[in-house]
């Protein structure tokens, strides 16, 4: 069961800012990315639930590599506007808009990935396993998700309880996703915390006052911490990573 609805995506996007810009070389997973092209051979890449579509267009214009894009909710001009900004053609990259529970893989690519959506349903299993039917044999999946079971997490269920009740928190354990990719069949398993700390909140200045005094309260002096103590944990990473081959 999927913890959002249609509804809910439309108002997300309608309400955020700033979604148009040249993609840059600090974007997050970027390095991992030219990584696993470079070592699979990755002519083909399917990213799901990426709206509106960072990735697809990132893999399309440095390491041309026939993109698309599914999603529940595509909203067309933000795409083309994004690619335009991009230096891609309008269309560049390819659009499914379905449910993905109810989509039957056409046809099956080198990479699938996802940033930010399997922690958006209940049975996480099951949405990696969605993941994997669209995977070519000998092909790399590649899924991050928000780690909200450290200081992140306290500061969204405290100061965002209702964005905090949009995710299984369940699925940011790294042992259940490990166990789960084994039960698929995957191989060349790899599951671990990624970046050293970042805090976030959805419209933040709509959130209460003491959260945000919090947060740039502990900002300064954590950020300076792990510059010089570069580790990666559970209490601060705000990623988890998982990586596999088919």
């Amino acid at each position: 069961m999927t913890l959002t609805d249609r509804t809910f995506w439309l108002n997300y996007w309608e309400s955020k800012e700033g979604l148009i810009f040249r993609i840059p070389d600090k974007y997050p997973f970027l390095p991992l990315i030219r990584q696993l092209v470079a070592t699979h051979s990755v002519r083909s890449a399917l990213e799901l639930g990426g709206f509106p579509g960072y990735y697809s267009v990132w893999l399309k214009k440095h390491l041309n590599t026939e993109t698309t894009l599914l999603d529940y909710v595509v909203h067309p001009k933000i795409l083309h506007e994004l690619e335009r900004a991009n230096g891609l053609r309008e269309g560049a990259v390819g659009v499914i808009e379905t449910d993905l529970f109810q989509y039957t893989p056409r046809q099956k690519f080198d990479l699938v990935m996802s940033n930010g959506l399997i922690e958006h349903f209940d049975d996480t299993e099951n949405i990696i396993e969605k993941h994997v039917e669209s995977l070519n044999a000998g092909g790399v999946l590649l899924i991050s998700l928000p780690n909200f079971r450290g200081l992140n997490g306290w500061f969204q269920k405290t100061f965002d309880p209702e964005n905090y009740a949009k995710h299984n928190i369940q699925s940011m354990d790294l042992n259940r996703l490990r166990k789960a990719a084994e039960r698929l069949g995957l191989r060349d398993i790899r599951v671990y915390y990624d970046g050293r700390f970042m805090l976030w909140f959805e419209r933040e200045a709509e959130k209460p006052l003491l959260g945000r005094w919090l947060k740039k309260l502990l900002w300064l002096p954590l950020k300076v911490f792990f510059k010089l103590v570069p580790v990666e944990t559970r209490a601060f990473s705000p990623y988890i990573v998982l990586t596999a081959t088919k």
